[in-house]
């Protein structure tokens, strides 16, 4: 499974900024150039990063007769590299460097130079390195923009065909440090040390397959460099956040009053279900449950009114008019959609209840579309539909859904996190790309991003549940006069919080949307809300 690691105990006030930080190379490199022209030497900097990276991988293999293959590239990360290897050797590690590139950085050749004095054997061919158990990857750092082509290509596809431990610093060699995307033959890690601060590519779904685990290694970066680059508004809202558990737990209704009553905790409508799709409205309706919302209604087509009572007795359940498929023809008069503080609707409806999606869209309270509601959208001109909306919207497209509601924007998908801003600052609608880092994006074009997940929520199902519990989560904290994109955040990081959770119980396999369901409650007991 791909993660990282964070330290579980509580984070200090500098470690929960620095967790929440995700840069662009630019950013991380006028950053760095701040720190240097204020008087810190090259040097210094390097050994202190190189002596945090080389504590890390000693701490994940303990045993000094573990042979070590270092690959070294140019610049400064390969200058890194060299002085981990230089460590390495120190502490009695059989180390040996792969060393493609004849002209490197001042500083890295004069560490190069240092290390053939200790011995340590080195070479322009990979193959000295095939004997060494663990691989430490300092063959480029942040920046990268042309495809790794050639020989250093072929070198690197002769690397992952060995299927080694590699051990990346800052990115896997051949990442784009911004959107993730494979230039030309990447190395594929297993274990990635992002240094500084989380770099974007961290954030993207085509990373992934590359980075392996990762953690951040911090070296204490100043807090004013950081806000010098990104702006002092930026240090409590940056354009672009992690959503880190303390952000996301701390924007849960907890803990609550001694005197609350169920009128405090927000009235969720969930307009869902068809004869053809039943359980989406049931899984949808146990979601909004576990959320907390104090009253629940469920509105469903009239055949299924009796099923959805029977599993969940505590809603109301409001049976409507079909269509010939079996899918909801319209509300009944009598449902009045501005007395409840959010409605959630698509799950399970089929494509023909276009008519009670317009109704949805016509209610003056915050709304939120998934599923047939996203398919019916894009079928009625979704930017101008949204764009005469006045109270929140949250669509939470996957991107076949994306494609079809923005269209315009297919071409560009590559980079999740910009695509899903600028469909956010185009519709007026907070919007919810699916995925294994799942984008949020709000209107006034700030992004979040979740760096948590699992395969095992890639089940029929999982999205119903997101849906009721963004819903319900939208109604309790309406009343609290809350700005909706903390409810979606929130709701996002409990339901993949909930999917690692049961996963790490049951195998990514054993975890379907009814067991995701039992698992929400449960997977917050390790908490504490005060």
């Amino acid at each position: 499974m791909h993660g990282s690691i964070i330290d579980a105990k509580i984070l200090s006030h500098r470690d929960a900024h620095i967790q929440r930080y995700a840069v662009t190379a630019q950013q991380m490199g006028d950053i760095e150039a701040r720190v240097f022209a204020a008087g810190m030497p090259v040097a210094a900097l390097m050994e202190k990063v190189a002596g945090r990276i080389t504590q890390r991988i000693t701490h994940l293999y303990p045993d000094p007769s573990t042979p070590m293959g270092i690959l070294v590239g140019p610049g400064h990360n390969g200058g890194d590299a060299l002085v981990v290897a230089r460590e390495l050797h120190l502490q009695g590690y059989p180390v040996r460097i792969f060393r493609p590139f004849e002209r490197l950085k001042e500083l890295t050749a004069a560490h190069a130079q240092y290390a053939a004095s200790l011995g340590i054997p080195a070479s322009d061919r990979p193959e000295i390195v095939a004997d060494c158990e663990v691989l430490i990857d300092g063959l480029f750092g942040f920046g990268l923009t042309r495809p790794l082509e050639g020989a250093i290509a072929q070198s690197i596809a002769e690397i992952n065909a060995w299927q080694k431990p590699v051990l990346s610093i800052d990115l896997p060699s051949g990442i784009h440090t911004d959107t993730g995307a494979a230039l030309g033959t990447p190395l594929r890690a297993h274990h990635t040390f992002c240094l500084g601060l989380w770099k974007r590519a961290f954030l993207q779904d085509q990373a992934l397959p590359f980075v392996g685990t990762t953690e951040l290694i911090d070296f204490g970066l100043p807090l004013a460099d950081i806000e010098a680059v990104l702006g002092r508004a930026m240090l409590d809202e940056p354009e672009l956040q992690r959503i880190t558990p303390t952000v996301a737990l701390c924007q849960l209704p907890l803990p609550r009053s001694p005197i609350t009553q169920k009128y405090q905790e927000g009235h969720a409508l969930l307009i869902c279900g068809s004869r053809q799709y039943t359980g989406a409205a049931l899984l949808a309706g146990l979601s909004a449950r576990a959320s907390g919302v104090g009253m629940l209604t469920i509105a469903v087509p009239e055949a299924m009114r009796s099923l959805v009572v029977a599993q969940i007795p505590d809603a109301l359940v409001v049976g409507c008019e079909e269509t010939s498929e079996g899918a909801i023809a319209c509300l009944p008069a009598a449902v009045d959609l501005s007395r409840f503080q959010a409605i959630g609707c698509g799950p399970g409806l089929t494509p023909s209840a276009i008519d009670v999606v317009k109704q949805a869209l016509a209610a003056p309270v915050p709304l939120v579309l998934d599923a047939d509601g996203l398919n019916i959208l894009a079928s009625l001109d979704a930017v101008a539909m949204l764009r005469q909306r006045h109270a929140p919207t949250v669509l939470t497209p996957h991107p076949g859904e994306f494609r079809r509601l923005f269209p315009s924007l297919a071409e560009v998908m590559g980079d999740r996190l910009r695509v899903t801003q600028q469909a956010a600052q185009a519709s007026g609608a907070i919007v919810l790309l699916k995925g294994a880092r799942v984008a949020i994006a709000s209107p006034q074009g700030k992004i979040w991003a979740n760096p948590e997940s699992t395969p095992a929520l890639a089940r029929g199902g999982s999205g119903d549940v997101l849906t009721g519990l963004i819903t319900g989560l939208l109604a309790q904290n309406s009343l609290r006069a809350r700005p909706p994109e903390q409810s979606v955040q929130t709701a996002t990081w409990w339901h993949a919080h909930a999917g690692r959770w049961a996963a790490h119980k049951r195998t990514e396999i054993g975890v379907d949307a009814s067991t995701l369901l039992q698992t929400l409650i449960p997977s917050l007991q390790d908490f504490h809300f005060t």
